[in-house]
């Protein structure tokens, strides 16, 4: 990861340009790894069985927990080696970088066994039906395989994009992303795997694109030299990064964990709300994703920036990273929710699958906008190291406990798929407030 002239200039000349031209490459990967997931969807739905596309569907939010974990904690990376260069101490990323990989290691292995064990008891906890149930922990037990590579995926691009250079990451997502498409055509097409195939195909995949991250690190010898041989964990770094990653992992997990209550509800009707579930939420990761990029580029930005004591500098970021993001959602929204007939036809033929998709686009998709208004300050604040609020307050109050306790009281009350799913936009409204009232009181110089 050379720091270069290739690489963006944070702390220096236009905003605009530098934010939307780093921000691109972030919002298209991300974009880009949701339609390559969309494609895997859409094969197992028309080249396989519903039962199939329940029994991928019904992993969605587990499969998002995990991923949560990874990005999250690989945050911690990305605002210690952003500091490192705000401040202009780049001998110290070479530590950090050593630790970060044999972390990613250490914790994906952990991951990885700990996977095998829970894969049943947790589909059964958040009530799989019994007809896809087997197919269910099959697919998961297989993705399980893969987190060691994610991570490693996941840390390499924090470091890469830390530095200014948020193209290799896309490059590498975007072909091992393509390597997928075609791997589920054959296992799944040709030789009738099923979910296995779709799982054995992510795994082979998430490979490949770890692989391309630690070559370019390894190629980058110039400036931050980095060795596979010296993977070792410094005490200084591990506690860096964990100070600032452990509440961003927190964070995601914690929206995930409450996810999972809400796909047990959804399991309560049956493999055909599963289905149209699962193919509205390809729509939401698919938009969300842009708007976490725009909070991704906010953290980094601030956090070069606020280390460098450029406090007027970070206000700026706040504002054009929040029209930035608004508008770009607002485009991408508006024609999967007008129509969205259209678009749900393209992963199933089941009609009854189809109207299921849209209840869940018109009562979700259609406000999340509004997670703009607490993404893009909440990226802020890690920028800062202000990590923990936006994991406590903004997540665990605003996301989880509210969707839990609206699970527990009205959904209870009133079982229809459609009470269910305005747990969302009313839990954005609350987290909107509570982030909110963070910026309004903090006291002059504790952030910006």
């Amino acid at each position: 990861m050379r720091y270069s002239e290739k690489n963006i200039d944070m702390l220096t000349g236009s905003l605009y340009r530098s934010i939307l031209f780093f921000t691109i490459p972030i919002a298209l990967s991300s974009m880009l790894q949701q339609l390559f997931n969309a494609a895997d969807t859409a094969i197992v739905g028309l080249f396989d069985t519903s039962s199939s596309l329940a029994a991928v569907g019904t992993n969605g939010e587990i499969i998002a927990l995990i991923v949560a974990l990874s990005s999250g904690l690989s945050v911690g990376v990305n605002v210690l080696v952003a500091q490192q260069i705000g401040q202009h101490k780049e001998q110290n990323i070479i530590p950090i970088i050593r630790t970060a990989m044999s972390l990613a290691v250490m914790i994906g292995v952990a991951g990885l066994i700990i996977g095998q064990c829970i894969s049943a008891p947790l589909l059964v906890l958040i009530k799989t039906p019994s007809d896809i149930l087997a197919s269910s922990v099959l697919y998961l037990r297989i993705y399980f395989v893969s987190y060691p590579f994610l991570l490693l995926y996941d840390f390499g691009s924090a470091i890469l994009r830390a530095c200014g250079n948020s193209r290799y990451p896309f490059l590498a997502l975007t072909l091992s992303g393509i390597v997928n498409v075609f791997l589920n055509i054959i296992f799944v097409v040709f030789f009738k795997l099923g979910v296995s195939g779709v799982a054995a195909a992510t795994v082979l995949s998430t490979m490949l694109s770890a692989l391309l991250l630690i070559c370019r690190l390894k190629k980058d010898t110039s400036s931050f030299p980095f060795a596979l041989h010296k993977c070792d964990l410094y005490s200084g770094s591990v506690s860096a990064i964990l100070k600032v990653g452990i509440p961003s992992a927190i964070q995601g997990a914690v929206f995930c964990f409450a996810n999972i209550f809400v796909q047990a509800s959804v399991n309560s009707f049956g493999s055909s709300a599963i289905a149209g579930s699962t193919i509205a939420m390809n729509f939401e990761y698919f938009t969300y994703y842009v708007i976490t990029a725009f909070g991704q580029t906010a953290t980094t930005f601030t956090s070069q920036n606020y280390s460098a004591g450029q406090l007027r500098r970070c206000r700026k970021i706040l504002r054009i990273c929040l029209v930035f993001s608004i508008v770009s959602s607002l485009i991408l929204i508006e024609p999967l929710v007008i129509f969205r007939n259209f678009f749900a036809g393209f992963f199933s033929a089941d009609q009854t699958v189809i109207q299921n998709a849209c209840l869940r686009i018109l009562c979700i998709l259609f406000f999340e906008p509004l997670c703009n208004l607490y993404e893009i300050p909440a990226g802020v604040l890690r920028g800062t190291g202000h990590s923990l609020y936006p994991a406590v307050a903004t997540t665990i109050i605003g996301n989880c406990c509210f969707r839990i306790v609206w699970i527990c009281t009205v959904f209870r009350h009133y079982h229809q798929l459609n009470i269910l799913y305005y747990a969302f936009p009313i839990s954005w409204v609350l987290t909107i407030i509570l982030i909110t009232i963070r910026f309004i009181a903090k006291k002059p110089g504790k952030t910006f």
